[in-house]
């Protein structure tokens, strides 16, 4: 009842894909191959590495996280947007609010989860001696306990002083689904402190998960380099470069979308973009995971042997 007193707007527009109804029956397609793809890939990666006791160590802990993240984070969205595709563009304020909830949590969690993922990496090639120490059973816990709390802190933050909002006038956000950035320029209140919140969160989840992420590989390449044979600079290699696929994507996507802007950086650009580190991402980390991951195949074979026949 307190978000109604604020604000006269009930509902928001969001942006369509399409003025032409065959165009938004393709794309409404695409979207749900995509969805289908990330929600039935993301929950096959949970189910193989649960069952099997041999990948029950911390790389795969941390791969189970970001496939929940992922399913949550497409599950958040996808719905939404396939339906509005096929009826009018609009979301409810709580509903809005609601969305900008679970897409921040999650998009923080996973920026910070690719951080402990990049440190899992640099013991286990800089550290080898030490990687039982550094990344035990409680240190998995403890790291992804804490990337879910700090997020989960990060978003409740956020939705605190966005729902202090007036919204009285303009209700079209300016992409197909709820995001702060498009929302606050609706506001007919001040938005100062939302845009502090924003600095300092893209600053922290972003700029320096990602700079951290950086000296880690740095490390780790250095490593690498330092292996004298040929098969072994592979093996290492091979046990880090699905995680630094999807750091590239993601981060690139992320960039794109919440820096380059500043600098001229077209609005219907990214919103294009938007929609891959949101829908496309989640739907190909499970394809790059198993592909590139011996373990993982070996693992998918003994589960679902009926897909080598």
């Amino acid at each position: 009842m307190a978000l109604n007193n604020q604000s006269s707007v009930d509902e928001f527009i969001l942006q369509s894909f399409s003025e032409n109804p065959q165009i938004e029956i393709l794309i409404f397609t695409f979207f749900l191959g995509l969805f289908i793809m990330a929600f039935t890939g993301n929950s096959i990666i949970i189910i193989v590495i649960t069952l099997n006791p041999g990948l029950h160590t911390p790389m795969y802990f941390f791969l189970i996280n970001l496939a929940i993240m992922d399913v949550l984070f497409t599950s958040t969205v996808v719905p939404k947007l396939l339906k509005n595709l096929l009826t009018k563009n609009v979301i409810s304020h709580g509903g809005c609010l609601t969305q900008i909830y679970f897409l921040t949590w999650c998009l923080g969690a996973e920026l910070l989860l690719f951080t402990v993922m990049a440190y899992d990496r640099y013991a286990a090639i800089c550290q080898p001696l030490h990687y039982n120490t550094l990344i035990n059973k409680q240190v998995c816990c403890l790291l992804v306990a804490a990337v879910w709390a700090i997020s989960g802190i990060n978003t409740t933050v956020h939705i605190i002083v966005t729902a202090r909002l007036s919204f009285c006038g303009p209700n079209v956000i300016d992409n197909f689904f709820c995001e702060i950035p498009p929302l606050l320029p609706l506001s007919c209140s001040s938005i100062y402190s939302n845009k502090i919140m924003v600095a300092l969160s893209d600053t922290f989840f972003a700029v320096i998960s990602f700079v951290l992420i950086m000296v880690s590989y740095c490390f780790i390449i250095s490593s690498i380099l330092k292996i004298r044979t040929k098969e072994g600079k592979k093996k290492a290699f091979s046990t880090c470069s699905s995680h630094l696929i999807v750091v590239t994507m993601y981060y690139s996507a992320i960039i794109y979308i919440y820096f380059l802007p500043g600098f001229g950086q077209s609005r219907k650009e990214t919103k294009v973009i938007s929609v891959f580190y949101s829908i496309v991402s989640p739907a190909l980390n499970p394809m790059i995971y198993s592909l590139r991951n011996k373990d993982v195949k070996i693992a998918l074979k003994r589960l679902c042997p009926f897909l080598w026949k």
